[in-house]
């Protein structure tokens, strides 16, 4: 199997999408600047989930993307063949071919280990993934409050400094 940062990068993206859209619409340069993923690819990524109907688009001011289903109707097969992420390991694409124009010994294993690596992607839905994130953000976001709230404590007890 083959999978590329395209599908990587998709299901990254769907997971921070699915932890932030409680908030409202989830702009690309959002997704983008908390991934370190270019957002000109993720528009041509985002282009392909809607049209597969995994997210909607929301434009104006506020817009952005939200999911079009529930996360636990979005599972990672679906995010990694609505951009076309390729779920193979045959060296024929499936056609039988690959040998000479006729089927390798080992093609019933890696057609075999396609399948089961369909299910197992189709198993895991954006909901499962999103509680292990969301406990990692609720953390993230513990964190800053605290640090803001130091700063402020330090600022406010700071005495002027004469000159």
């Amino acid at each position: 199997m083959r999978l590329t940062t395209k599908g990587r990068f998709a299901v990254t993206a769907m997971i921070d999408l699915a932890l932030r859209q409680h908030e409202g619409p989830v702009t690309l340069s959002g997704i983008s600047e908390r991934n370190g993923i270019s957002l000109s690819y993720l528009e041509q990524l985002f282009g392909k989930l809607r049209r597969h109907r995994l997210v909607n688009s929301v434009r104006g001011p506020g817009g952005g993307y939200t999911l079009a289903r529930p996360t636990e109707s979005i599972s990672v097969a679906d995010v990694i063949t609505a951009v076309d992420e390729p779920l193979d390991a045959t060296q024929c694409g499936g056609k039988k071919n690959c040998q000479d124009d006729h089927r390798c010994m080992t093609h019933d294993l890696w057609e075999n280990l396609n399948r089961h690596m369909f299910a197992y992607l189709d198993s895991v839905n954006l909901a499962q993934l999103t509680k292990a994130g969301g406990r990692r953000l609720h953390a993230v976001a513990m964190q800053d409050r605290r640090a803001k709230s130091r700063t402020r404590r330090t600022a406010s007890t700071a005495q002027p400094v004469p000159v």
